[in-house]
C-alpha cells in the first residue's frame, strides 16, 4: 500500500482550492507523483467530481504530442466543458517548451486550481518567476524520513523495529528501494535510480556536461557529504587517476547537483554576528543511501551520515538551516523557523568523557540564550549545564520536539 504522506500533505491542503500555483518539486522518486495521486484523491473525497480534474503525466508517452506551452494550451482548454472550478494536475511539466506561458494564462483565464511537479530547481526561475512573482508556492518533496519509512512497513504488515534506523543510515528512504530486501538488489536500484537522473536531469540537458567526469566528480562529492568542501581536494583526488579538471568545471557540477536535488548547500551563521554568512557552503545529500553508490560500504560512525540524516529532518520540519560558526570552532547546525531557533550538536556515541567535553564545550564561548541540543544515539540522557541531549532515533520519530527562542 502506499504511504499518505502527511508531514506534506498538511502544507499544501490550505492552498487546495486556491488559485495560486502549486509547484512541487525534489529529486526524481522521492514520491511526488504518489502525493500528487493522493491530492487528487483527497479533492474527489471532498466532493470533487472526477470529470473536473485533470491529470495529465507529460513523461507518459500518452502525451508525447504536448511539446510545448501552444499544445498544452489547446489540451487543457479542450478538456474544460462544464462550469465550475477544475482541478489541473501537469507532473514533470518541464518537459512543456514554455510551459510557464500556459501556466499564466491558465490562471489568468479560467477558474483552475493548479498543481504542478518537476524534477530541476529551475522550474520556479527564469519566466515563470517573472510572470507569475508572488502567485506560485513551492513544496520540496525528499525521500521517506526515518519516521515514513516506520510508517510504511507498519502500513504493509511488515516488521519493523527501531534497531532498522542501521539499514536506514546505510541506505535511505527513496521509496521503491523498500520493494528489494538484498543489498545487492538495493545497491543496484540505487546505482541505477542515479544514473538515470543524471541521464535525463543533466547530462541529457547540457552538451558541455561528459557524462564519466561528471559521475565520477558527482560520487565523490556525495561520499563526503557533510564535510568542509574544498575545490582543490576534488581536483586533487581527480588527478590521482591521470585526470584534469578545472575549478570551473567542478563549481559548474556543484551547480547541476543542486538544479537535480542531489544535494543542498548549507551557508554559514556567524553565531556571534548573528547572521549569515555569504562564503562558504557545506553540502548534505539529498539521500543517504546515494552517499555509498561508489563503495557499498558504510562505517556506522561516520558522524556525517548522522549530520545528513538530522539535516535532511529538519528540512523536511521546514527549519531553515545553517552550519554555525563561532570565533574558533562551529556548532554543526542553527535551526530557524518563523524567526526563532535552537543550535544542535550531532555525535554517534558519547562513549567517553573527552567525546562529552568536545560536543557540550562547543557551546561554551556561545552567550546567545537560544535552546542548545547535543543529539547522539546514546539512550541514557546526558543533557547538563542547561545543554539538552537527546537521542537521535527519539527525534527522527517525533518522540522529542525542539525548543526554539
Amino acid at each position: 500500500m502506499k504511504l499518505k504522506r502527511e508531514i506534506y500533505l498538511e502544507q499544501i491542503r490550505p492552498y487546495y482550492d486556491s488559485d495560486i500555483i502549486k509547484v512541487i518539486t525534489g529529486v526524481r522518486r522521492a514520491g511526488k507523483s504518489i502525493l500528487l495521486e493522493t491530492i487528487k484523491d483527497e479533492l474527489i473525497e471532498k466532493g470533487i467530481t472526477g470529470d473536473n480534474i485533470i491529470y495529465i503525466n507529460l513523461e507518459d508517452m500518452d502525451y508525447e504530442y504536448i511539446v510545448d506551452a501552444s499544445d498544452l494550451n489547446a489540451e487543457i482548454k479542450n478538456r474544460i466543458t462544464s462550469e465550475g472550478k477544475y482541478y489541473i494536475f501537469l507532473d514533470e511539466v518541464q518537459h512543456v517548451d514554455r510551459f510557464e506561458k500556459a501556466l499564466a494564462s491558465f490562471r489568468a483565464t479560467l477558474n483552475v486550481s493548479l498543481f504542478v511537479t518537476g524534477s530541476n530547481s529551475t522550474l520556479l526561475s527564469g519566466e515563470l518567476s517573472t510572470l507569475l512573482t508572488g502567485r506560485t508556492v513551492e513544496f520540496e518533496i525528499l525521500p521517506f524520513s526515518f519516521l515514513e519509512m516506520k510508517q510504511y512497513y507498519e502500513l504493509n504488515n511488515m516488521e519493523w523495529n527501531e534497531d532498522m534506523f542501521y539499514d536506514y543510515l546505510k541506505w535511505g528512504g527513496f521509496p521503491l528501494r523498500f520493494d528489494y530486501k538484498d543489498d545487492k538488489a538495493i545497491h543496484r536500484y540505487l546505482s541505477n535510480l542515479y544514473e538515470s537522473i543524471v541521464n535525463r536531469d543533466i547530462v541529457g540537458k547540457s552538451k558541455s556536461a561528459d557524462k564519466k567526469s561528471f559521475m565520477d566528480i558527482s560520487l565523490y562529492i556525495l561520499a563526503n557529504a557533510g564535510k568542509e568542501l574544498s575545490v582543490d581536494n576534488i581536483i586533487a583526488a581527480y588527478k590521482k587517476d591521470n585526470k584534469e579538471i578545472s575549478r570551473r568545471t567542478v563549481y559548474n557540477y556543484l551547480e547541476r547537483m543542486k538544479k537535480a536535488f542531489l544535494i543542498h548547500g548549507v551557508g554559514r551563521y556567524n553565531v556571534v554576528g548573528k547572521t549569515a554568512l555569504s562564503n562558504r557552503e557545506k553540502q548534505y545529500a539529498v539521500d543517504v543511501g546515494f552517499r555509498i553508490i561508489n563503495t557499498n560500504t558504510i562505517n556506522y560512525e561516520d558522524t556525517f551520515f548522522l549530520e545528513n540524516i538530522v539535516y535532511n529532518e529538519l528540512l523536511t520540519r521546514g527549519y531553515t538551516v545553517f552550519a554555525g560558526k563561532t570565533h574558533k570552532g562551529e556548532i554543526d547546525f542553527v535551526a530557524i523557523k518563523e524567526g526563532k531557533k535552537c543550535f544542535i550538536q550531532v555525535a554517534y556515541l558519547l562513549s567517553s568523557e573527552s567525546t562529552i567535553k568536545r560536543e557540550f564545550g562547543a557551546y561554551s564561548k556561545i552567550t546567545d540564550a537560544s535552546p542548545k541540543y547535543v543529539m547522539s544515539l546514546d539512550k541514557v540522557d546526558l543533557s547538563h549545564d542547561g545543554i539538552v541531549h537527546v537521542n537521535i532515533i527519539d527525534f527522527l520519530l517525533r518522540k522529542v520536539e525542539l525548543m526554539l527562542t
